[in-house]
């Protein structure tokens, strides 16, 4: 199991997955026009005063997670292709929300956001993640052709 290299593909998206559940992704800065100058930084686990943080709680967590539970399946490869499609869907649905999160922010409390350089996790993580598959698809393919030899 950790000699195929697609294992250590998805070791690395668990890690940086578990990471990434602790670090703020984001920091939002009251305008200018507010008399105090007000600064909250977002992880999955919250920091803005707004509600709905449960959306980028779920697909932080979901992420490594899966990662996780892809490492188990190796004798399975399809099953583990088609759950690393899913995890690496699930890191570009980071985005969407991560996305949604920032234009209520912006409409509610009007104040201007910055990235910061934790927010590239999931990018990371979705490169590992097609690496990782395309592996498994190779490996599938080197078995069926053993397959067919004999």
């Amino acid at each position: 199991m950790i000699q195929r290299i697609q294992t250590l593909y998805l070791l690395a998206v668990v890690i940086l997955g578990i990471t990434l559940c602790f670090q703020p992704v984001l920091q939002f800065v009251s305008t200018e026009e507010a008399a105090e100058l007000q600064v909250y930084e977002l992880s999955a686990l919250g920091g803005a005063p707004l509600p709905g943080i449960w959306g980028l709680l779920l697909t932080t967590v979901l992420i490594p997670v899966l990662a996780l539970v892809d490492i188990f399946l190796y004798k399975k490869r399809l099953v583990q292709a088609r759950l690393n499609i899913f995890t690496a869907m699930l890191c570009l649905g980071y985005y969407g929300v991560l996305a949604i999160y920032v234009w209520q922010a912006k409409l509610a409390l009007g104040v201007d956001w910055h990235v910061l350089p934790w927010a590239s996790i999931p990018l990371v993580c979705l490169v590992l993640t097609l690496m990782a598959t395309r592996r498994i698809l190779k490996d599938e393919a080197l078995v069926r052709a053993a397959d067919r030899l004999r």
